[in-house]
C-alpha cells in the first residue's frame, strides 16, 4: 500500500535519487537539491507504507495565469505498474484545479503515460513563451527533444 501526500524536507535526498536516478539515463530532466528546496511545496511524493520509502514523485508549477506544468514525475522502476503514477497525477490535477487552473502541460519523454491519463500532443509553439524561462538551465538548451502534452 502506498500513502500519497505533499513532500517534506526530510525527503528531498530520496526525491533527488529518483528524479536524477533517471536522468542519468536521459530519461527526465535533471534537478538540484537547491531546486528541489526551493520547490519542495509543489512536490507530492508516494511512500510505500511497510518500508517508508519514497517510491514516486511529481511537482506542479504554475507558470502563467490558469497554466501550470506536470513536472519531474518519477516512479522508481521496481514499483511501476501499480497506478502510481497516475495517482500522482490526479492529486497533482486535483491541487491545481483548486488553485484555479484550467490548463495543465508537460514536456515529457514518455509521451505514451500521458496519453493514458488524457494529456494530447500539442506543438510545442502552442504554449506561451513564458514556460520556456527554465529550459535555459536545461543541457539540452536549445535542442529540446521533449514532446508537449496539454489536458484542459
Amino acid at each position: 500500500m502506498f500513502e500519497y501526500r505533499h513532500a517534506t524536507f526530510a525527503e528531498v535526498e530520496e526525491i533527488f535519487a529518483l528524479i536524477n536516478g533517471f536522468a542519468a539515463e536521459g530519461l527526465m530532466l535533471p534537478k538540484t537539491y537547491s531546486t528541489l528546496y526551493e520547490t519542495l511545496p509543489e512536490f507530492v511524493v508516494a511512500q510505500e507504507i511497510s518500508s517508508g520509502k519514497i517510491v514516486g514523485c511529481g511537482a506542479l508549477h504554475c507558470t502563467w495565469d490558469a497554466l501550470a506544468e506536470i513536472r519531474s514525475l518519477a516512479v522508481s522502476r521496481d514499483f511501476h505498474r501499480r497506478g502510481i503514477g497516475g495517482e500522482m497525477v490526479k492529486i497533482l490535477l486535483a491541487d491545481g484545479r483548486k488553485l484555479g487552473v484550467r490548463k495543465f502541460f508537460t514536456l515529457t519523454y514518455n509521451e505514451k503515460f500521458f496519453a493514458s491519463v488524457g494529456f494530447k500532443v500539442v506543438p510545442r509553439e502552442s504554449l506561451p513563451q513564458k514556460i520556456w524561462k527554465d529550459c535555459i538551465d536545461c543541457p539540452r538548451f536549445p535542442n529540446c527533444n521533449e514532446t508537449a502534452m496539454t489536458l484542459e
